[in-house]
């Protein structure tokens, strides 16, 4: 599976990006999908994880109530909508797949190369 992350880029704080990681070479049909970010400095830090198909979802309490996770199981793409976006967001950001049909938080095993978020005070 390769995974390609895009929609990532300069923000305002309070204004919104939307990610996009479309995947190929494999459908994602059973896989679990998830949305990881690394600041400068830091490790990488789980944001936010979707089940298959879609039922469910579970996100890190920083990004609660202000991101979404969602996929579009005939686009083999996963989107992270981020809302009222605070400074301390400003990370890359990646998405992930494992097949698994659970909700994932760590274990996975296919990843994109990344794509940057920053958000301006």
């Amino acid at each position: 599976v390769q995974l390609v992350e895009s929609g990532g880029g300069l923000a305002q704080a309070g204004g919104s990006l939307r990610l996009s990681c479309a995947a190929s070479g494999r459908s994602l049909t059973g896989y679990a999908l998830g949305w990881f970010r690394q600041a400068p400095g830091k490790e990488r830090e789980f944001v936010a994880t979707i089940s298959w198909p879609g039922s469910n979802t579970y996100y890190a309490d920083s990004v609660k109530g202000r991101f979404t996770i969602s996929r579009d199981n005939a686009k083999n793409t996963v989107y992270l909508q981020m809302n009222s976006l605070k400074p301390e967001d400003t990370a890359v950001y990646y998405c992930a797949a494992v097949q698994k049909s659970s909700l994932v938080i760590r274990g996975y095993d296919y990843w994109g190369q990344g794509t940057q978020v920053t958000v301006s005070s």
